[in-house]
């Protein structure tokens, strides 16, 4: 397999709901006029807490700075895992489960901190620029490795990066964080770029104009009853939706996507507090178990939390495994 390091240098930042409407008219453009900003890769995930924005430094300028705006101060690079030259081009055949141990597991254990970004059509994985070296040297055994350079891919020479590499020190065993299950049932969809105007409208209602406030779990339980959380991407010109069910019958039926089956997905939301972004191995303690149990999941970190989303009709399972994990790690 080859891993590809993307062109994309992207900054991870948050928007408190109650600033929302200074940014909505840059969102909107950078929604609907990807063209107008030359931005190609943009990320709004809307949960209870805020809003998780990942772009790349062409749309960052869109935005205007203020005291509604958190902004990492990483930049993080885009790596993509490709089979025989192409990237994955549904879900279901390259789930985070499925690179959990050549990619995902290795660099927790060598103190490399990711972001995941699932979408419709692939699964992104967002490094720190500083920890690319770590990254290359790392996974250099285990692909071929080749960074984006004006749209053409180079091949990384390993051996040059490797040269005089120290070895960072062991990752420290990773607090287990707790998950919950909301009872939301999800959908997982895309959309033809040229039909985007015409659910233009109950995009932006839905993005910007209906909420309701979040039903929160009870003290100590593992669920709670709905979640508001709404995750839209375009990435190079492709567009991948997360919503509820719910919120889903709002749409024109025939201009959502999905896949043939129509499966619907339950999420787990991990962190009891705030994640950060320095802790190693969060992703690596929720995608390793659910490989080991052959459980697809879809998984997007956000600002304050990460998200999984895993077959409904497992999720039963998921639970059980996950519960064995916080058990193991105390």
């Amino acid at each position: 397999m080859d891993l590809q390091i993307l062109e994309h240098r992207v900054r991870v930042l948050s928007v408190a709901r109650r600033g929302l409407w200074l940014y909505t008219h840059p969102l909107l453009k950078l929604l609907f006029l990807p063209q107008r900003s030359r931005c190609k890769f943009f990320s709004l995930t809307e949960t209870p807490e805020d809003y998780t924005i990942m772009l790349d430094e062409e749309g960052f300028k869109e935005l205007p700075p203020s005291e509604f705006m958190q902004v990492v101060d990483s930049t993080w690079l885009v790596l993509n895992v490709l089979s025989n030259g192409r990237s994955s081009t549904s879900f279901q055949a390259a789930g985070v489960t499925k690179i959990a141990k050549s990619v995902i597991a290795p660099l927790a254990e060598h103190n490399v901190s990711v972001l995941m970004l699932s979408t419709y059509q692939t699964d992104f994985i967002l490094v720190r620029e500083n920890d690319l070296p770590v990254v290359i040297h790392t996974l250099a055994g285990e692909f071929d490795i080749y960074k984006e350079v004006n749209g053409e891919s180079i091949p990384v020479n390993c051996d040059d990066v490797s040269n005089g590499f120290l070895k960072p020190k062991p990752a420290a065993n990773p607090t287990v964080h707790p998950v919950q299950s909301p009872q939301n049932k999800f959908c997982i969809l895309t959309v033809a770029p040229d039909t985007l105007p015409a659910i233009a409208t109950t995009l932006m209602d839905v993005l910007f104009y209906s909420h309701s406030p979040p039903k929160e779990a009870a003290p100590g339980s593992q669920d709670f009853d709905s979640i508001a959380f709404f995750a839209f991407s375009l990435i190079e010109g492709y567009i991948s939706i997360v919503m509820d069910a719910e919120t889903q019958k709002k749409f024109p039926r025939n201009l959502l996507l999905t896949s043939s089956t129509g499966e619907l997905w339950r999420m787990v939301r991990i962190g009891g507090q705030p994640l950060g972004f320095d802790e190693c191995g969060i992703v690596a303690q929720i995608a390793e178990p659910l490989a080991d149990a052959d459980i697809s999941a879809y998984y997007i970190s956000t600002f304050n939390f990460d998200h999984a989303l895993v077959p409904e009709e497992g999720i039963c399972s998921v639970i059980e495994v996950l519960q064995k994990r916080q058990e193991s790690g105390r």
